[in-house]
């Protein structure tokens, strides 16, 4: 019979753990991620807030050694909560900057699921809905691409699929195989020509590459050496998908391309609003 891992008393036949005592763990754990995400907030002081969480720790069997564990998830929960109406306001952004300082929390611990990126996402979008061009983006190494004189880089996705709308024209039913003559110079009746054209369109795949977003315009390019730009202003319609975007440009042969960048709440949305700034 194996002792409970919280409590260390017997847990019973083939248990590990009693169920209250895995319930006040739950619990408290719940309790400590609340009490760091409502002081990012109400800015306590960081001896106050340490103090509370160590209380609930030792109350709740929870070691010590995760009290920055729930410091960082409760900034990335202040994140969510803040970005919930899609808009964070400078305060907002100013309260979690001041608690990640507080606490020397680094750019890796608040991103290791993706909430720091989406703080300047939200930051990103916020200047764009002001007219600011935003410089929030630090690029390490070169990008495949030749901007021009005055353009700024406002965001890069890396590992992009792109893809395209491609047409086909074919005709069926005119197939009649030897031509049979009616008279001299004419071969079949009218009645007999009634092959007609199918278009069809197939979404083919152009490439996986990074995409860079400008204050001018769109650039995709591969690691086949593909690679293209489009301007702002040739978009005429911007199509919103859980992981990406479409684009259709104002050109009549233009197909729709598509790219997967794994957000498309903010890809449409910094599309939408670039275009303005």
């Amino acid at each position: 019979m194996a002792n409970c891992v919280f409590c260390g008393k017997p847990a019973g036949f083939l248990k590990k753990t009693h169920d209250e005592c895995n319930a006040k763990h739950e619990a408290g754990w719940n309790c400590m991620v609340a009490v760091a995400s409502e002081s990012v907030s109400r800015k306590a002081p960081r001896e106050e807030i340490e103090s509370r969480l160590t209380d609930i720790a030792n109350a709740s069997f929870i070691p010590a050694s995760r009290l920055r564990e729930a410091i960082i998830q409760g900034w990335e929960n202040s994140v969510e909560r803040f970005l919930e109406d899609g808009n964070l306001d400078e305060s907002e952004e100013t309260r979690l900057h001041d608690y990640s300082s507080q606490f020397s929390l680094t750019q890796d611990d608040l991103d290791s699921r993706g909430a720091y990126s989406r703080l300047v996402k939200g930051a990103v979008l916020r200047d764009l809905l002001k007219g600011i061009i935003p410089h929030r983006v630090r690029v390490n190494g070169v990008l495949p691409f030749n901007f021009q004189k005055n353009e700024h880089l406002i965001w890069v996705f890396a590992s992009v699929k792109c893809y395209e709308d491609r047409r086909r024209l074919q005709y069926v039913g005119a197939s009649h195989g030897v031509s049979v003559r009616i008279f001299k110079g004419l071969y079949y009746r009218i009645g007999a020509f009634r092959g007609h054209p199918i278009e069809t369109t197939e979404t083919v795949f152009v490439g996986e590459g990074t995409l860079a977003v400008t204050n001018r315009h769109i650039y995709f390019g591969s690691g086949a050496g593909k690679g293209f730009r489009v301007a702002h202003q040739k978009i005429v319609m911007i199509q919103p998908f859980q992981d990406g975007v479409g684009i259709q440009r104002d050109a009549q042969t233009a197909p729709r391309q598509l790219f997967i960048t794994g957000d498309g709440w903010f890809t449409y949305n910094l599309l939408l609003n670039v275009a303005n700034v």
